[in-house]
C-alpha cells in the first residue's frame, strides 16, 4: 500500500481471479473508508470502500473463474449467472425495453473493429473500447464499468478495465469472470496468448449489509488471501 497526496493506493498482485477477490476483502477491513451512501444504490446504507485500488491478476483463465465459499455462506456468483451475463451484456448488442442502456449495446458493435486493428497492428495503443457516454452524467443509474483498454504485449492479449464504482462481493467476481471470457474470446479471434487482467477503481466497496458474510467467510479461512483455495 502506499500513499498518494492523502488517498492509499492500495495493490493486489494476485494469481486468478478468486485470489484477487479474497485478497481485496482481506484488506478492505484494514485499508477502506467508512462512509454513508447519499446518492446511487442502497442510500442511507455504509460503505467500506477503497480510496484507490489497482488489481494486477496474472493468470486470470485459471479455472474456476469465480471463488468458491464454505456451505452457510452466500456465494457472490455462479457460472451460469456468468454465462449469461457474458453472453447477454458483454457480447450482444439486445436491450430490454426498460433497460436505459446496457454495456453490450455499447461494447458489442466495436469488437469487431478491434479485432481487425489488432490483427493489422498489434503494437498499437488504439485499441479501447469506450463504454461511458457524456450523456450518462444523466443518468440515475450511469454504468459502472467506463472502459475497456486492450494491447498485445509479448504475444499476449491483456484487458485494463476502469470501474468508477464496483460491489467488491457480488459484482467483482461475475464482472471479471465475464470480462476473461470476452478476452479468451478476442484473443482466439485475433490470433494471440490470453495475458494479464488488470483493474482499476476508486469506489470498489462493501455494503454494510455484507460486512457479517465477509467477516464469517475470512474468520474459517487459514489464509489472508487464499482462505478456501485447494491450491493453484
Amino acid at each position: 500500500m502506499g500513499w498518494v497526496f492523502g488517498l492509499k493506493l492500495v495493490t493486489i498482485q494476485a494469481f486468478d481471479i478468486p485470489d484477487a477477490w479474497y485478497q481485496c476483502l482481506a484488506r478492505i477491513f484494514s485499508e477502506g473508508y467508512v462512509y454513508v451512501v447519499d446518492e446511487g444504490s442502497f442510500p442511507g446504507h455504509k460503505r467500506l470502500e477503497f480510496d484507490n485500488v489497482a488489481i494486477t491478476i496474472s493468470n486470470p483463465s485459471n479455472r474456476p473463474l469465480i471463488p468458491e465459499v464454505p456451505e452457510g455462506i452466500p456465494p457472490p456468483t455462479d457460472m451460469k449467472y456468468v454465462n449469461y451475463y457474458t453472453l447477454r451484456y458483454l457480447l450482444s448488442d439486445f436491450r430490454e425495453e426498460g433497460e436505459e442502456y446496457t454495456y453490450g449495446e455499447r461494447i458489442f458493435p466495436q469488437l469487431e473493429i478491434l479485432v481487425e486493428k489488432l490483427r493489422r497492428a498489434p503494437n498499437t495503443n488504439q485499441a479501447c473500447i469506450e463504454v461511458a457516454r457524456p450523456e450518462d452524467i444523466h443518468l440515475k443509474h450511469p454504468p459502472c464499468l467506463r472502459l475497456i483498454d486492450m494491447r498485445i504485449r509479448y504475444g499476449k492479449l491483456h484487458f485494463y478495465v476502469y470501474f468508477r464504482s464496483w460491489d467488491l462481493y457480488s459484482g467483482f467476481p461475475p464482472n471479471l469472470a465475464g470480462l476473461q471470457l470476452l478476452k479468451e474470446h478476442l484473443a482466439e479471434q485475433i490470433g494471440v496468448e490470453d495475458g494479464t487482467l488488470n483493474a482499476y477503481s476508486k469506489g470498489l466497496h462493501l455494503y454494510d449489509f455484507q460486512w457479517e458474510h465477509v467477516k464469517a467467510l475470512l474468520s474459517r479461512g487459514s489464509s489472508p488471501s487464499l482462505p478456501f483455495r485447494k491450491g493453484h
